[in-house]
């Protein structure tokens, strides 16, 4: 990601530049002569015009501190603090905008816009490579998380090609997907499209906890922490017993403790660092989808859907096949409309779904805008 990102900024030091070749003559005459740039950097450049490059942050309060109040040793008085929230937004995009989404060319783009159209199949170009490069580093409400959205698309009459890298720890999602689609065009408007989707993501359906569950239904968890996580149990008797760490420190002295403090710590890093050493799944997938655009000043809609009905079966132990008992559905899709009754009264919705490996992600947008004039 280092490296990307420092192509990144580069680039444009390189398309931008011109090499100028100094022929000496005389002492008092020189004769500069400019190199025409190769057909390489021509189309380069090209790519790359009218591209916005952003890096922002952002930050705000978080949460007000809280008081916690003991009785133990008479009466005391604690604050838990919560750091600011903030956001560290780098990226570059070039995807031409829709005619209902704002123009932002004299704003500064800050990186917390959300643009629902991007989750689009086609876009507002009509033909042409668009892309999106993001990277989002936030803190909130003392947790930090780090989301990717990385996609490179190319639009034709009758076909659409895409790779999109997407990693989401606000919904626990992360895959790579490349697809390759057949488009046909009723109309300016509405357009279907058909072909073949890759998709390269972790094992999702495994449960490393399968294994420890007994036949009641309930799980083994100190057996898991002593065997597996290199916890042990100092034992006298019921009133002296003390759970100790692999680094030897004492985490709880009490049954209590131990079960409803530590035990939920200890398989959430079970989990982790079982999920950590398994192979990344490869899977091969039928795609289908549709897009529809209509705009006017007074009326727009904008959606699009994708459905993944069959996927090619896998013999492999930890494919998702073999979780889910067979074949399952995927989809994904979006809904952009706006209506303005006057010119003061108007409405609007947005908003986009996924749903992959029954693994749900959404956002939208709803409301009224009402102007007094």
């Amino acid at each position: 990601m280092r490296n990307i990102l420092l192509i990144l900024c580069m680039l444009p030091l390189v398309m931008y530049s011109q090499t100028t070749v100094t022929i000496p003559t005389t002492k008092k005459e020189e004769v500069k002569v400019k190199k025409t740039p190769s057909k390489f950097m021509k189309t380069l450049k090209k790519e790359f015009k009218y591209s916005t490059f952003y890096a922002a942050y952002n930050g705000n309060n978080s949460i007000s501190d809280v008081t916690n109040y003991s009785v133990t040793d008479g009466l005391t008085t604690t604050k838990t603090k919560t750091p600011y929230d903030y956001s560290a937004v780098f990226g570059i995009r070039k995807i031409q905008r829709f005619g209902y989404e704002p123009n932002i060319q004299n704003r500064f783009k800050n990186g917390t816009e959300n643009s629902f159209s991007d989750a689009a199949t086609i876009g507002s170009k009509s033909k042409g490579f668009e892309y999106l490069f993001e990277l989002d580093y936030r803190r909130q409400q003392g947790k930090t998380f780090l989301s990717q959205d990385h996609f490179l698309r190319y639009i034709a009459d009758k076909y659409v090609l895409k790779v999109e890298y997407l990693a989401d720890q606000f919904a626990d999602i992360n895959y790579f997907e490349a697809s390759q689609r057949y488009r046909y065009k009723f109309n300016r408007k509405f357009s279907v499209n058909i072909g073949a989707a890759q998709r390269l993501s972790q094992p999702y359906g495994f449960d490393p906890l399968a294994d420890w569950i007994l036949q009641t239904g309930d799980i083994h968890f100190t057996n898991l922490a002593i065997e597996e996580m290199g916890y042990s149990v100092d034992f006298n008797d019921v009133d002296n017993i003390r759970y100790i760490n692999p680094n030897g420190v004492e985490v709880a002295n009490s049954t209590d403790i131990w079960e409803q403090v530590v035990i939920p710590q200890i398989l959430s890093d079970y989990v982790d660092r079982e999920k950590a050493l398994l192979p990344q799944q490869f899977e091969y997938s039928l795609v289908m989808g549709f897009d529809y655009y209509k705009y006017t000043k007074e009326f727009w809609l904008h959606s699009w859907a994708n459905v993944m009905p069959y996927h090619i079966k896998s013999n492999k132990q930890y494919s998702y096949h073999k979780y889910n008992g067979g074949n399952w559905v995927d989809y994904s899709g979006g809904l952009i409309f706006g209506y303005r009754f006057t010119k003061s009264l108007g409405i609007f919705t947005e908003g986009k779904y996924h749903k992959y490996w029954n693994r749900s992600w959404y956002d939208f947008s709803m409301g009224i805008n009402f102007i007094i004039l």
